[in-house]
Parts: C-alpha cells; sequence; structure tokens
C-alpha cells in the first residue's frame, strides 16, 4: 500500500460565501497541501456555498446538498474539519455539519460498523480570540462520537492578539509554529489513515 491509496475531504466552515477570501480557507488548504506531500489528493468545499438543509438525517429532501457532500466524506479516508471562531465557538456552518454528521449513527456495515469508522479526521482553527483549544475540544468529541478516529496532534490553529482586526489570510507569511504544527498534523493523520486501512477495526459486537 502506498500513500497515494488515500483522499481526503476538508470542509471549511466560513460564513463568507465565494469567492471572498477566507482565513478558514485559506488554513485549510495549506492542510490539504501538506497531506498532499504524503500522496494524498483530496477537495475543499465551502459549505457556505451550498444548501446543507438543517437536520440529523443523511438526506433530509429535496435540494439538500448534504447528501452529496457526504458522498465525498464517505469516499474519503481522511475528513478536515477547517472553521473561525465566532464568540469562543465553532461557526455555526461547521455546527450544523456536524449535526449532519450525527446521522452516520443509523447508517452500519454488514459488520455492524459505523460507516465512518477507519477514517481518520483532523481540525483547524483561525480566529482574532482565544479558544482555539475549546473548539477543537468541542470538534474532537463530536467527530470520535460519530466514529472518526484522530491521530496524535490532530489540530491545527492560529489565534490573533485579541481584540486586534488581523486575519490569518493577512499575513504576511505563514507563522513557523503554524507551519510545523500543521505538518504534524498531516504526517500523522496519514500515518493513521494508513494504518487503519490496512488493518481495519473488528466488527462491533452492538
Amino acid at each position: 500500500m502506498t500513500d497515494s491509496d488515500l483522499t481526503a475531504l476538508v470542509l471549511v466552515g466560513t460564513l463568507t460565501p465565494s469567492p471572498e477570501r477566507s482565513s478558514s480557507q485559506l488554513l485549510g488548504e495549506q492542510v490539504l497541501a501538506e497531506l498532499g506531500k504524503h500522496g494524498v489528493s483530496g477537495t475543499v468545499v465551502r459549505l457556505v456555498d451550498h444548501d446543507v438543509k438543517p437536520g440529523v438525517q443523511v438526506d433530509m429532501g429535496p435540494g439538500d446538498a448534504w447528501p452529496a457532500i457526504r458522498q465525498q466524506m464517505l469516499d474519503a479516508d481522511i475528513l478536515v474539519l477547517s472553521t473561525p471562531i465566532w464568540m469562543g465557538q465553532p461557526s455555526s456552518v461547521i455546527k450544523r455539519a456536524l449535526e449532519r454528521l450525527d446521522g452516520e449513527l443509523s447508517e452500519k456495515d454488514d459488520e455492524g460498523g459505523l460507516l465512518t469508522y477507519g477514517k481518520v479526521a483532523a481540525v483547524a482553527v483561525v480566529g482574532n480570540e482565544d479558544g482555539a483549544h475549546h473548539v477543537s475540544a468541542e470538534l474532537f468529541q463530536a467527530l470520535n462520537d460519530v466514529g472518526f478516529s484522530l491521530a496524535a496532534g490532530a489540530v491545527t490553529y492560529w489565534v490573533g492578539e485579541a481584540m486586534s482586526g488581523v486575519d490569518y489570510q493577512d499575513l504576511d507569511e505563514t507563522p513557523e509554529m503554524v507551519a510545523s504544527t500543521t505538518a504534524t498534523l498531516a504526517a500523522n493523520t496519514v500515518h493513521l489513515a494508513r494504518r487503519l486501512k490496512a488493518a481495519p477495526y473488528p466488527p462491533s459486537d452492538g
């Protein structure tokens, strides 16, 4: 098995529609670029550009964009959630994605396991206030609840000075520590994804 067996989907939770610039889109793209250094191919989806209906089912009916996004998730080995911090919380867009992922708890394979078992998740967070650890903790718990595994160091983040107007996308260059953390996230996430693909979890007894 080679690294090129792996694919990734990055879901960006910016509140800003395309084609406007987005700091969380930038960091998500940087994560995908680092994954690409390990031979992983992937796609970035800005969720706000799609009509993802509210709900906790895998398909909420006519006009719902989630089923197509979900299929991309099921086809990928790695899922990355990239979110801004708003009022100390993940964005409402990312929270809606988590609510839709709750639908996976009702979807099982022939051995009784969730369809997300064996898939690896990671998180990217940007904001101009403290809260990256809180946001990543919320996302880690939710992702693990719906079947994803997380590697060591599965988050990269940038938090600007409190009450500052500087965005991540406005920096002249990526801070060294952010770049280093993103590289570690990618290496560890690919390592775990490759291990799980080679040796899947055992069948569920439930």
